[in-house]
């Protein structure tokens, strides 16, 4: 079994790329490998809603966070309550982990340094890139330029994938409003 890192925006994503995550997604699943990603908002959420969907997914998925679920719970609300987010959006991303982690704990993948703050999250959402990266054999990135992001964070997978050697597959998006 091959493992395919899956990684993308979260800001902002269209139906165009909904449809082809869930599509790569139903490809990796049919053909019996698993997939790795990373629990946020966006492509991460598409990815293990469409795996949840399938016999055997939530034996066949990894997904890691930056930090333990609950400090991750904490950091989703307090963004709803920042307006950054919406609340459903806090809480359906909530419940969709808490839901992997009740079916195979082993597949949510925490980190227990808990230090994660505002001053201290961008350095552990890389790190947490890395790991995807370190667990996968292939990538499939989803890069999405909106207002407020150049999709920095899928660069940085994209380039420890390179760095690592593995077949790398991009799908760019520009969603700035023109």
């Amino acid at each position: 079994m091959k493992w395919i890192g899956i990684s993308g925006g979260w800001r902002k994503t269209n139906q165009e790329i909904e449809y082809g995550v869930r599509q790569v997604v139903r490809e990796i699943m049919q053909r019996g490998d698993g997939i790795v990603s990373g629990g946020a908002l966006g492509v991460d959420y598409i990815v293990l809603n469409e795996t949840l969907k399938h016999d055997l997914g939530a034996e066949r998925i990894k997904i890691f966070l930056p930090t333990t679920l609950e400090k991750y719970e904490e950091h989703y609300r307090k963004h709803a309550h920042l307006k950054n987010i919406t609340f459903e959006q806090a809480e359906n991303l909530i419940n969709q982990l808490r839901r992997l982690k009740k079916i195979n704990p082993k597949a949510l993948i925490e980190n227990p340094d808990t230090n994660f703050t505002e001053e201290t999250k961008k350095a552990m959402y890389y790190e947490r890139n890395s790991k995807i990266v370190e667990a996968s054999d292939e990538l499939v990135a989803y890069h999405i330029k909106t207002e407020a992001s150049e999709g920095m964070g899928t660069t940085d997978t994209i380039k420890k994938a390179q760095t690592k050697g593995i077949p790398v597959k991009v799908f760019s998006f520009d969603l700035i409003d023109k």
